[in-house]
């Protein structure tokens, strides 16, 4: 070869058309592995697919650039466009609220801000090749918080996987509540009834009692029906002796699937979002430091996480692609094990 962007790439790309019209993105191709990271929206993940198969929902408005109801409570639900992965945070996750006459939007601000200093390359070290990208974003507000995420993306050529890591600081002189939850959506074709939902779960409870005849389906994947309302679980999840948290989903039809896993310290929670109405079918795994239920519930119980002045965490997500019978029982197994060894232990 004359060059390694036949087989792995990391290339800008600016969408010309439509409502995504401006909207700029680093397309990274890895082998039979593509996706794209938004760098106008926080270095999301828009798409993912892998040998063509797509693995991610794209909800009803498609790729935006503008976010016009940003900012306008329950109405900032109409910016929310899905993707394998989009970040809810940093000052609120879940439902809209107003505290003091301050308005903390639906899933937070932290999603709409476009990176700073974004860098991308491609490199060999020693006998690997390399594809990274990171970027700076920052959560801030005049006499209000000022919060920074700073966000590297890598994945090796050769390898079915990426690895994303975040440092999110307090730059200001206060203690900030810091809200954060990791929104990773996956979509039809991966979805279908021919999916499963393998986690650790030590116990799981349904978010709203009037969906608690679903909390035995948690598991299964479902054919989507009009109308249907959305369900949200509550799982406590095992982790393993390094505290990492492992869980998959897998379509044995097609043969594929993905396995997530990540550093359970800073995010202690996990809920699983499944809606099967019609054009709104997705399922959704969302490692979380907080509750169900926004920030202003997060504040009446006193919950509420805080990050003090100058202070930082750190959180690392593997995402790994499952391709076959053997790797999603292989991952199945370790799963199960992580879940035995947490209930065996007195």
């Amino acid at each position: 070869m004359g060059s390694m962007e036949q087989l792995a790439s990391v290339r800008p790309l600016t969408y010309e058309a439509g409502q995504a019209k401006g909207l700029r993105a680093l397309e990274l191709v890895n082998g039979p592995m593509r996706f794209s990271l938004l760098t106008d929206k926080a270095l999301d993940i828009a798409d993912f697919s892998y040998k063509g198969r797509t693995f991610h929902f794209l909800a009803k408005p498609g790729l935006l650039k503008q976010e016009a109801q940003e900012g306008k409570g329950e109405e900032a639900v109409r910016s929310v466009m899905g993707g394998l992965l989009f970040t809810s945070g940093l000052t609120n996750t879940c439902p809209a609220c107003q505290i003091d006459g301050v308005s903390y939007p639906i899933h937070g601000r932290m999603r709409n801000q476009a990176a700073d200093h974004l860098s991308f390359a491609s490199y060999w070290q020693d006998d690997q090749y390399i594809l990274r990208a990171s970027g700076e974003m920052r959560e801030a507000c005049l006499f209000a918080e000022n919060l920074v995420l700073q966000r590297t993306i890598t994945t090796t050529w050769g390898e079915k996987s990426f690895v994303l890591h975040d440092r999110i600081e307090n730059q200001g002189f206060r203690e900030e509540g810091l809200m954060l939850l990791y929104h990773i959506n996956f979509g039809y074709p991966l979805l279908d009834e021919a999916c499963e939902v393998c986690l650790p779960s030590r116990s799981v409870h349904v978010r709203d009692p009037e969906t608690r005849f679903a909390e035995a389906n948690w598991s299964k994947g479902e054919a989507p029906i009009p109308g249907e309302p959305e369900y949200v679980f509550l799982h406590q999840l095992a982790a393993d002796d390094q505290g990492m948290v492992t869980c998959a989903i897998y379509n044995h039809e097609l043969g594929l699937g993905m396995e997530l896993s990540y550093s359970a310290a800073n995010l202690p929670r996990f809920m699983e979002w499944k809606s099967l109405a019609s054009g709104d079918y997705v399922l959704a795994f969302e490692p979380t430091n907080s509750g169900p239920y926004g920030r202003a519930a997060e504040v009446g119980r006193g919950s509420l996480h805080l990050l003090p002045p100058g202070q930082s965490e750190e959180n690392t997500l593997r995402f790994t692609v499952l391709e076959g019978e053997a790797e999603f029982q292989a991952s199945r197994s370790y799963i199960n094990d992580c879940l035995s060894k947490h209930l065996n232990t007195p």
